[in-house]
């Protein structure tokens, strides 16, 4: 198993609730790292940019009304198979197919609305923490893996 890195933003939504240490926590309880986390605010240029993807998309007006309401938090987690992971504890983009215990199945019920963005891919993932992070803002520190992973993993 490799490590990895990924993004994730909790959306203006998951601000607003109140969320924010609930989703935290359930990423630290899973034994992710937290390598960089700040709020910012999304311009609608960097809307463009992070959702090139769907600009032209019907939708598009109200996801980057939403997105750029309020201050959201970007983090970037490490660990292994992170990717992956991360997007399991979220559940799919539609939380009303999401399951129990995931975010998603948990905090929402929508489609737009769904609290949180996770990378879809490694690839990914490797494009969209640039976007959001400089490289001084990852921090590179000991976490004791002794007590999340056994050492054949």
């Amino acid at each position: 198993m490799t490590k990895e890195k990924t993004l994730i933003l909790l959306k203006p939504d998951a601000v607003q609730r109140g969320y924010i240490g609930n989703i935290v926590s359930r990423f630290e309880n899973k034994g992710l790292k937290i390598v960089g986390m700040k709020m910012i605010h999304i311009t609608s240029s960097l809307s463009k940019e992070h959702y090139a993807h769907l600009v032209s998309k019907p939708f598009y007006s109200d996801l980057e009304k939403f997105i750029t309401s309020c201050p959201v938090v970007a983090m970037v987690l490490e660990g292994k198979e992170a990717v992956e992971v991360v997007r399991n504890i979220c559940g799919p983009t539609n939380a009303r197919k999401a399951l129990a215990g995931t975010i998603r199945g948990d905090l929402s019920n929508s489609t737009s609305r769904n609290v949180i963005h996770a990378s879809d891919s490694k690839e990914t993932a490797e494009k969209e923490i640039p976007r959001f992070f400089k490289k001084e803002e990852l921090f590179d520190y000991k976490l004791n893996e002794y007590y999340f992973y056994a050492s054949d993993e």
